[in-house]
Parts: C-alpha cells; structure tokens; sequence
C-alpha cells in the first residue's frame, strides 16, 4: 500500500480529539477533505484526470460539456431568454467543463453566449488561474464566487446551476443500526491512529432524515447521513431566483440506496485511481466519497421551492439532450481512424450501461419560477431517433 504524508492533517485532528473529545464522522470527513490548505480538495494538486485520483465524465470527452449546453440553451429559452442569464458551475475545479459549455453555447446559441455570465464556484482558491487559462476565450463572460455564498444563499442567480459530482464529497454522518437502535460512528484516537466508536446520535436531524425516507436500517446494517447536502441545496434555492439547478453524480433513490443488500454502506475513498476502504489513512491526501441520495434531494429541494422536473440515468440525459447528432457530426470530421475511435471509445464509455457512466451516474433536474418548460430531457427522444 502506498503511503502519503498526512502528518500535519493528522496532527491537527488528534489534537481536536484529546481537547475536546469524540468528533462525527461529518466532521473527520469535512476536515480531510476541506480543511483550508490541507483538505483534498483545498489543497494544490491535481485531483481529477490522468494526473490525479479518478475521471469525471467532463474528463472522458468535450461533448459531455456540448450535450449539456443543448440543455442549458433550451432552459434559456424557457425563461424567455433572459439577459441577466447566468451558467454557475459549483466545484468547478479546473473549469474543464465549463469551458466546453461555454464553447458550445458560443456556437450553439450566439444571442445566449453575448450576455451570458459563466460563474466559477471551488473550494481550492489556487484553481482561480488555471480556470482562467482553461477559460481564456471567455474571460469577459466569467465572474467567481465562493462556495459560503452560494450555501449562504447570498447570490441572485437567474439561469442554472450545474454540479457534477460535488454533492458525493459533502460531508456524511456512518450511523449503525445496533440491537439497541440506532448508533452514530463517532472518530476518536488511539495513540496517533484513529478509532472508530458508537455512541448516541449526535443530532435529531439524522433520525427524523431517516424517518422522512420511511427508511429502517436492519441490525448491523451501516449506512451515510447527508445532512450537509440538504443544507447545501436550500442554500442554492435561496440565491436561484428563477431556473433550474442541474445535479450529476452517482448514487440512488433511497429505497435502493438504503436497502438490507448494502449492509456496508457506500463509503469509499480514491487514491491514483485505487479504491480504498479506510478512510483514516492518508488524511486529506485521498478523496472520500459516498453514493447520493437522490430521493432526500428531491424532498429537500420541494421544502425549499425547487420543483423536480426529472430524473433518471446519465445515458437517458445523454440521449435527449442530442448525443446522436453529436456523433454523427464527430464521424463526419476529416479525422483518422485512429483519432475517430478514440471519440467512439470515449463516448462509449460515457453511455455504457451495466455498471458504467452511463447508468452509474444519475441526472436530477430541478426548477424555480418556471411552469410546464420545455426541456430536452422531458422529450421523446425514442422517437426523435427511430431513423438515425
């Protein structure tokens, strides 16, 4: 097993330990991946890509971005093509697919792209310059803003928010369901390793989630609590004035997410492209990750004014959005052969199904001030392609 060197992360969380006691998983997990300057994703490095520790699907191909500017023009359109329209990527990190929507858009919908704002949200600051580069044609149509004023709810946002795979890093509570009900795993210290122990919930908010989902966890069944997610999103309800918050991660509905067949939870963490089970080595030098709760999110966002419009399997977003038309126009290219199933495997990895991107990852659309909008997701794309 690879080492990494965590001392001074390490360090600093023993030392909160023996002053203060037991912390929550939430708080360990918040700690080693944001704790300003050491956390994973606070910390310079790169993260994401060859370089980094996994792909995300804006890594695999440039028309993951394209596909979901199609979607973002047609939301456009659906508000009456506001000029105060704005495209917020919250954890943008190198502002990869940003940069592909706004290209798209340039091309797609020039009347959008003249008075469109791209806003970058990241925890990392560091990540503000290469974003700039990565955005470089773009510059005058690019504003930033931080991660505590959108949770804040402090910005005015007309247009739509987009995250891929930022609400799978929000912090998690472990509770395990124990003969005497249910218990939260609280982190504590032995020596300098850290232990895990069972203690009451720390919060009432984890039990009244649980109950909310009707969910029931059987005896010796673990499984992770979002509370920071719920949190997060009626921030960014209360700063999305009118449109549409776009979320792509992986995950499930809470029926499957919580069912007795995971009876360890999907708690995992990532390091150079290795899975990895224990979340209390390499202390902020690995991502720790855990499977969305699609169903909370919707709950969630009805109580604070967001309205589900749909959700299902990244293949299916894919799909409706024009992946057809984007393939026809990458096989039409003067390109070689070589270069051209290199698009072929790439796309294939972004639809493929059985365990791949293309049903792994999941789509939610949510809205604010709109009624009855015209989507391309919302459409019969089945029909739309009988003849292709």
């Amino acid at each position: 097993m690879e080492t990494a060197d965590d001392r001074a992360l390490r360090d600093i969380l023993l030392e909160r330990i023996a002053a203060r006691g037991s912390m929550t998983f939430a708080d360990y997990m918040a700690a080693c991946l944001y704790e300003p300057g050491l956390g994973y994703y606070t910390s310079p490095g790169r993260k994401v890509g060859a370089e980094g520790d996994f792909y995300t699907s804006s890594n695999v191909h440039r028309v993951f971005g394209r596909l979901i500017a199609r979607e973002i023009v047609s939301m456009w359109h659906a508000l009456g093509a506001p000029a105060d329209f704005q495209i917020v990527e919250a954890g943008a990190a190198s502002g990869r697919l940003s940069a592909d929507i706004m290209d798209a858009v340039a091309q797609l919908e020039p009347a959008l792209y003249g008075t469109v704002t791209c806003r970058l949200i990241e925890a990392e600051p560091s990540l503000a310059e290469i974003q700039r580069t990565m955005l470089k044609d773009h510059l005058p149509r690019l504003a930033w803003s931080t991660p505590e004023e959108l949770a804040e709810g402090a910005l005015q946002i007309t247009g739509c928010l987009v995250t891929n795979e930022l609400v799978d890093a929000l912090p998690v509570h472990l509770v395990e369901m124990t003969a005497d009900g249910l218990r939260e795993v609280m982190v504590t210290a032995e020596g300098d390793e850290f232990r895990e122990q069972l203690a009451p919930l720390s919060t009432g908010e984890i039990a009244t989630y649980l109950q909310r989902l009707g969910v029931t966890l059987t005896v010796g069944q673990r499984a992770e609590i979002r509370l920071a997610a719920d949190r997060w999103l009626r921030g960014v309800a209360r700063s999305l004035q009118r449109g549409f918050v776009l979320t792509i991660d992986y995950g499930y509905q809470a029926g499957e997410l919580y069912g007795p067949m995971r009876q360890n939870g999907t708690l995992l963490c990532y390091y150079r492209h290795q899975v990895e089970e224990n979340p209390y080595i390499r202390v902020g030098q690995q991502d720790i990750t855990s499977h969305v709760d699609f169903t909370s999110l919707v709950k969630c966002g009805e109580e604070a004014g967001l309205t589900a419009l749909w959700y299902g399997e990244q293949y299916r977003f894919l799909m409706a959005a024009g992946m057809m038309e984007e393939l026809l126009a990458l096989e039409a290219r003067p390109v070689s052969e070589e270069e051209r199933l290199k698009d072929r495997l790439a796309l294939k990895k972004l639809m493929l199904p059985d365990g791949g991107m293309g049903d792994t990852f999941k789509v939610l659309v949510q809205g604010k001030g709109v009624e009855r909008p015209e989507l391309l997701c919302l459409g019969d794309w089945t029909a739309r392609f009988q003849g292709v």
